[in-house]
């Protein structure tokens, strides 16, 4: 019997396309992941999973079980509360955490709010406002590896990451000090106050997602299909009314057939006109989508062109 050689999916002797022995697109990607999360819980102390309750982390979160079941990840999950969730996300997260007996640390952007450590935008919008809570959060509890659900067919900053992104003793990126990873080699060295952020899927793309989803029936929230929602039209997108100060005056609501393709704070998370609700469905949808999710329903990657690079220059993931 030939062996398999050269990592995930294969390329040793006897390994070609049509091999028994070959992996399969999707059984790459999930090993790459795997091992990304083991090999992390190796070579760090503190790791955490950052946990928002939307897909690529329900995805993230699920690969975490597979990694090192029959025990329980040895990770906590960080949901950082923008105030401003979707109340299905919600739900799912506190069902999720008591289901497995995972532990969760809630980073408040409310109460730094209450607390004169933020100040409320103009605009209602809280996505920019994670960086501070989070940035407490992993300092207070001295996580030294934090996972991330970002992947790089994302958005163009997102592109530039390594899977093993190293931030300084402030929790800001500079593109410039990101490491080779040949050979699936990663190196977590890092000096005291700094972490590294983790993106175990970082080349899988939303198609890969939804693909894994329905070959692994994952459950999602439901906003993640097709529904009859609230919403009204802004800057291009429909979104979702709420205490966030949305719809402004001359704004009307009416009610839609839509889903979300992605979920973050409801003033700058929009929803897509959609007739998708099954996970067939989506996956039909997205194959023949030419925008990415956040490019399509983010108001906040759309302040400008390096919007995300700046916040990530800033400690936001």
């Amino acid at each position: 019997m030939t062996p398999r050689g050269g990592g995930p999916g294969g390329t040793g002797d006897g390994d070609g396309a049509g091999s028994p022995f070959a992996l399969s697109h999707l059984d790459a990607l999930e090993s790459e992941a795997v091992h990304i999360f083991r090999e992390v819980a190796g070579e760090f102390e503190r790791p955490v999973i950052l946990f928002s309750g939307g897909k690529d982390s329900i995805v993230m979160l699920h690969l975490a079980l597979k990694a090192f079941r029959p025990a329980p990840p040895p990770f906590a999950l960080l949901h950082v509360d923008t105030g401003h969730n979707f109340p299905e996300v919600l739900e799912y997260r506190d069902r999720r955490v008591a289901e497995h007996g995972l532990r969760l640390h809630v980073a408040s952007v409310q109460e730094f709010i209450d607390d004169g450590r933020l100040r409320e935008r103009p605009d209602g919008t809280r996505n920019p406002l994670q960086t501070v809570p989070l940035l407490d959060a992993i300092d207070r509890n001295r996580f030294d590896a934090v996972f991330g659900g970002g992947r790089r067919d994302e958005e163009k900053a997102r592109a530039k990451e390594r899977v093993f992104s190293l931030r300084d003793e402030f929790g800001g990126w500079d593109p410039r000090r990101q490491r080779p990873e040949l050979w699936q080699l990663y190196n977590g060295r890092h000096a005291p106050g700094e972490h590294v952020r983790v993106f175990p899927l970082s080349n899988w793309t939303e198609l890969d997602v939804w693909q894994y989803i329905a070959r692994e029936e994952v459950e999602l929230p439901a906003i993640y299909y097709a529904h009859e929602r609230e919403v009204f039209r802004r800057d291009g997108m429909w979104l979702a009314p709420g205490e966030w100060g949305g719809p402004r005056e001359g704004e009307e609501t009416g009610t839609r057939r839509v889903r979300y393709r992605t979920v973050g704070d409801m003033s700058c998370t929009g929803a897509v006109e959609s007739d998708a609700d099954s996970v067939e469905k989506v996956i039909l949808e997205i194959a023949a989508s030419r925008l990415t999710e956040r490019g399509a329903t983010r108001a906040d990657d759309k302040l400008s062109e390096a919007a995300m690079e700046d916040r990530k220059r800033e400690g936001y993931f």
